[in-house]
């Protein structure tokens, strides 16, 4: 990793010139202060580095990165981590990555030029390993909330996503249902392929084969879900099926709504479970069976984990808290 005594022998300079310059503070001669500015910028030197180095305060600035705003589950999240942050006198900057690893990357290079003291983060996917990378050759402490990351040792905190999925597709079989679809999030996020596991281990337990063009995968976000319950319905009545899972609430919640634009009824003509427990709509009905998970908690305690890093007052190995979803059945999956 760079640093400013990196670039003040490269420059011929001392150590304090160099941070005068990143700082903008002190006298320093023009001359000099275009030639370290030259060498910061051939380094790609981060200047929060810099502060660091220094030993400079600490800020009281925590950064949360989010993957969607608009989500009711992510909204909770960063409310319990905005009232813990408040808690112990640190302050919270959001970021809404949008699930786009570009917008993440973004958010990841200005938290480094303008310096916090930790990141509390929803990983887009597996390809955030990058990004995480650069906070950890920087230095900076992490705790990941609700995604993990394959090869990324950090504490986390995240939802049982196989109890919950499990206990969904047991009471869904309990109903009756032999053919379930699954319409799951991308791949390449960790809690979609738990998720999906679940799925196929407990209909496999229960004698049913999983069946391939039951199962698709879209993303987490709002209205993408139309296009697949189309194809769903479409099938002769022998291949479609008679439930489906909806891997998160918005999925859900755009999949009540094709079905009721086609002229299906759920539960009568589809029986509907999903994880997560949507906020509740103005003439949305039925209300949803749900694998509802404590959403507060995961904002809460994951900034608890990040202060206890950031000063040093936790355990040393890294902590992995797993929290239960609670199982509400509800009329969308119960005829009668």
């Amino acid at each position: 990793m760079v640093t400013i005594y990196d670039i003040a022998k490269r420059a011929n300079v001392s150590s304090m010139t160099v941070s005068r310059v990143i700082n903008n503070s002190g006298t320093v001669k023009e001359e000099t202060r275009k030639k370290v500015e030259q060498i910061i910028k051939e380094l790609n030197y981060i200047p929060n580095s810099a502060a660091r180095s220094l030993n400079i305060k600490e800020t009281k600035i925590l950064s949360l990165i989010i993957t969607d705003i608009t989500n009711p589950f992510f909204t909770k999240v960063a409310r319990g981590a905005e009232d813990k942050a408040k808690q112990m006198g640190y302050r919270l900057l959001l970021s809404n990555s949008d699930e786009s690893l570009e917008k993440e990357s973004e958010y990841i290079n200005m938290i480094l030029s303008s310096g916090v003291d930790g990141v509390l983060i929803a990983p887009s996917g597996d390809q955030s390993k990058k990004n995480l990378r650069t906070l950890i050759k920087h230095r900076i402490p992490f705790v990941l909330i609700d995604r993990e990351v394959d090869g990324i040792q950090s504490d986390v905190v995240m939802g049982d996503n196989f109890d919950g999925t499990r206990k969904l597709i047991e009471h869904i079989i309990q109903q009756g249902h032999r053919k379930i679809a699954l319409i799951n999030g991308p791949s390449n996020i960790s809690t979609a392929r738990a998720r999906e596991k679940a799925f196929i281990e407990t209909l496999q337990l229960s004698g049913i084969q999983p069946e391939e063009n039951l199962m698709y995968n879209i993303s987490f976000k709002q209205n993408n879900a139309e296009k697949i319950v189309e194809k769903l319905v479409s099938l002769k009545k022998a291949e479609r099926p008679t439930a489906i899972f909806a891997a998160n609430n918005f999925i859900a919640v755009d999949t009540v709504k094709a079905l009721r634009d086609l002229g299906k009824s759920v539960p009568e003509d589809m029986a509907i479970v999903c994880f997560d427990d949507p906020e509740p709509i103005p003439g949305f009905n039925p209300f949803l069976t749900v694998a509802a998970q404590p959403d507060y908690n995961f904002g809460y305690l994951g900034v608890q984990l990040l202060i206890e890093r950031i000063e040093k007052k936790g355990p040393q190995g890294f902590q992995r808290i797993v929290l239960p979803p609670e199982i509400h059945i509800s009329k969308s999956s119960i005829k009668g």
